[in-house]
Parts: C-alpha cells; sequence; structure tokens
C-alpha cells in the first residue's frame, strides 16, 4: 500500500502513526508547502517570547522521525492537483505523486477580509505559521520601540500579543467583538483574563473595527485613531479545502468525513483543522480546529488507510492556553445547568445536561482539568460517580474502581 499525505502539522502526524499501527513496512510520502519539518505550531509565541528556540520547535517528534517511519518527506513543494481517477497528486513543480491512500491535512490559512488600505501596510503579517513569527521578529528588531496594532482578540491575537508584549513600546488590540476570545469564553471569564492582559500594558479596542488603513496608521469605525509600527492581522481563519472540493469531496465549510475520517470519494481521507467533526458535546457537526483532536483524527485516519478499524467519535471542542502567567482550560459547550465557583485567584463554571458533564471553563487553578475533558468525552453518566466530591476537585476517587484503573491504564488505585 503507497499512503499519501498532504501537509505535515499535527493531524499528518496522527495519520503517519497510526498507518504504522496496522503496517510497518508500506512507503509514506509527505508533502508540504512549509520548508520545515514538523513543529509545534503553537509554540511560535513562545519563540518570539525567548522561552524555546527554533531548534526545539523543530523537535516537535524526536529526532530522525521520518525515517524512522519510512516517511519520503517533500517539504517546500506545493501540491497543485489531486486526480482520484488517476490516484495521482500533482505538485507545481511538475512532479506526480502516485497514491493508494491519500489524506488531506492542509489545515487552515488566515482571514483577512477587504480593509482598505491595507495595501499601504508595509510591515505586515499574520501569526499562524513559524515563518510569520520569524518575519514579526525581523520587524520588532532588538530596541523594544515598535508600536504594534494586532487586529483580532481571539486566541491567534492574544497569543501573539504573550509573544512580544515585553518587546514592544505599545501594543494595542483590536476587535469587532464585545469580549476578547468570543468563540472561546463566555462574557465573565473573558474579564477576567481581559484585566490581567490589561494589566500588563496591553491596550484594547473592543467592539470596533478598522475604517481606513494608512501606511503607519488606522482609523477606526468609531472615529478613534491608532498609530502603529507593525501590524499583525489575527482576524481568524479559514479551512483549506480547495483541493479537496477540486477532486470532488463533499463540503460544507470545511471536509466532509465519516467517523473513520473518510471523505466521499473512495480512498481519500481528510483529518485535522479542514475537516468537519461532530461536536458531542454540544450535538452538532462543526469545525473544530483543535490540536488533540487534530492528532486523535489523523491517527484514526492512518489506522483506517492501512485496512485498520477505527472510529474517531469522542470530538470536543478544547483549549489550554496561558496568557502572560495566567492558565486557562476549557472544553465542550456552556449551554445546561451551571455550577461556578469563583473567588480573586481562580475561575471554575461547570455545565451539564441530561446526567452529563458537557462544558468547563477554569481559569487560574486547571489541576487535573484532564478529568473534567475526560467525562465530557466519555459521556460518562453523573450518577455513575460521586459527581459531588469531583465537582470541587476533580480527582479519581470520585470513580470506581474500575473506573480509576480504566484511567490510570490498568493500573488498580
Amino acid at each position: 500500500m503507497n499512503y499519501v499525505i498532504i501537509g505535515n502539522g499535527t493531524a499528518a502526524v496522527g495519520v503517519i502513526e497510526g498507518i504504522r499501527v496496522v503496517d510497518k513496512t508500506g512507503p509514506i510520502t509527505v508533502i508540504s508547502t512549509e520548508p520545515y519539518p514538523v513543529y509545534g505550531r503553537p509554540l511560535i509565541s513562545y519563540l518570539l517570547y525567548g522561552k524555546t528556540s527554533e531548534d526545539k520547535m523543530l523537535h516537535y517528534r524526536p529526532e530522525g522521525f521520518y525515517e524512522n517511519n519510512g516517511v519520503t518527506a517533500l517539504l517546500g513543494k506545493t501540491v497543485s492537483r489531486i486526480d482520484p481517477a488517476g490516484k495521482t497528486v500533482a505538485l507545481e513543480s511538475g512532479e506526480t505523486v502516485p497514491y493508494d491512500r491519500l489524506c488531506v491535512c492542509t489545515g487552515s490559512r488566515p482571514f483577512v477580509p477587504p480593509m482598505d488600505g491595507l495595501e499601504l501596510v508595509e510591515n505586515q503579517t499574520s501569526f499562524m505559521t513559524l515563518d510569520d513569527a520569524k518575519r514579526l521578529d525581523r520587524m520588532l528588531g532588538v530596541k523594544n520601540d515598535k508600536r504594534v496594532l494586532i487586529l483580532g482578540a481571539g486566541l491567534i491575537g492574544l497569543k501573539c500579543a504573550e509573544g512580544i508584549y515585553q518587546r514592544v513600546k505599545e501594543l494595542t488590540v483590536v476587535d469587532l467583538a464585545p469580549r476578547i476570545l468570543p468563540n472561546v469564553l463566555t462574557e465573565e471569564p473573558a474579564a477576567i483574563i481581559q484585566r490581567h492582559i490589561e494589566g500588563k500594558g496591553v491596550k484594547f479596542l473592543l467592539k470596533d473595527s478598522v475604517e481606513q488603513f494608512f501606511p503607519y496608521g488606522a482609523r477606526l469605525k468609531s472615529g478613534k485613531t491608532v498609530d502603529f509600527d507593525v501590524l499583525v492581522v489575527a482576524v481568524g481563519v479559514r479551512p483549506n479545502i480547495s483541493l479537496a472540493e477540486d477532486a470532488g469531496c463533499e463540503i460544507n465549510r470545511g471536509i466532509l468525513i465519516d467517523d473513520h475520517a473518510q471523505t466521499t470519494v473512495p480512498g481519500i481521507y481528510a483529518a485535522g483543522d479542514c475537516t468537519v467533526s461532530h461536536d458531542i458535546s454540544a450535538n452538532t457537526d462543526r469545525i473544530l480546529a483543535i490540536l488533540p483532536g487534530a492528532y486523535l483524527q489523523g491517527e484514526a485516519a492512518g489506522m483506517n488507510m492501512a485496512g485498520g478499524d477505527r472510529a474517531f467519535t469522542k470530538a470536543i471542542p478544547m483549549n489550554a492556553s496561558g496568557f502572560m502567567g495566567l492558565h486557562m482550560i476549557t472544553a465542550g459547550c456552556y449551554e445546561g445547568e451551571q455550577y461556578l465557583e469563583q473567588d480573586s485567584e481562580r475561575y471554575k463554571l461547570l455545565v451539564t445536561r441530561d446526567n452529563r458533564l458537557v462544558g468547563y471553563i477554569m481559569i487560574g487553578d486547571v489541576d487535573r482539568a484532564g478529568i473534567y475533558t475526560s467525562l465530557i468525552r466519555e459521556q460518562t453518566p453523573l450518577d455513575s460517580i460521586d459527581f459531588e466530591l469531583i465537582r470541587e476537585k476533580p480527582q479519581l476517587m470520585a470513580f470506581s474502581r474500575a473506573e480509576r484503573a480504566k484511567k490510570l491504564g490498568g493500573v488498580h488505585a
């Protein structure tokens, strides 16, 4: 069996390792527009902050990962077309790569809406890739004298702010939404994190947007003006679906797949941010650009491509982030009965519905939050555990002995 993977992120790593669970020898080819071996993409803010190095980022998997898994990595190569009839992938270089099974792991790209005068801004970048981080690093220089405007108060924009706030003279974040992290948090926890970030010198202009850009400034729709030396556009992302769509795969904002990661075209699979997943916490289909989910979905795709049988049916939205020393973990959805604990140092919201935990938000003390995540993913009936105990503090003692053994990998406790 000859395997080809388009893309080289976390989902692709899952595909490679999933294939090798079933097929130890079949040749695998990875094709990636980026010239780098697989790297820890969420670490780009820490690269700018100085908490990590490019070398460490490029060892997201152990040295020799491709060689040890029999992978031919075509890095710095771009796929122009998939031919499902001929089972080939055409590259912009003119090369053709044959496949028996193909997995599309093309991820997402920055969304840049039309904005008057944006083309006048020379020092601008998005913030999704290692090259974006290196470009921003060059723009900032070493003098800490730059004024930076970030468009977007979502996860990407705020992680960028975290990476550079100590390296700039002024940092302003503009977003049309009425709160930061609008797709992740409700109003109260968003306000907690906003106050913390503002305490580090970052200025937020919310419920506002850019009306017009100038080479080193922007006029907002509110009439305010923001002067800047560097612009970061982090408004949002869009899944990269064009290759799959042109190959005949069914699309609905993202690539449609079944629970075995198979697209509607035989022999073509897909995984990661470019796909539509079924969110079991909200019982709805949506794009879930979540790192752990991308790996698990990719792993299932790889095993199934190689003839195995692995369903991925536990997708949920989840985010684990730190913002300038303040930690946050969220998972699931927030529609249901709410239980709230809050003091000056922590915030914890648990949401239940139909005898299940369906979501949570934890800020500050996030210790053992993975137990809550497991309850959501496994859809554990709350009357089968001591939920009163676990509600106060996530702990394995709330589970039966058999369940504890299962979560500890078979070790009884």
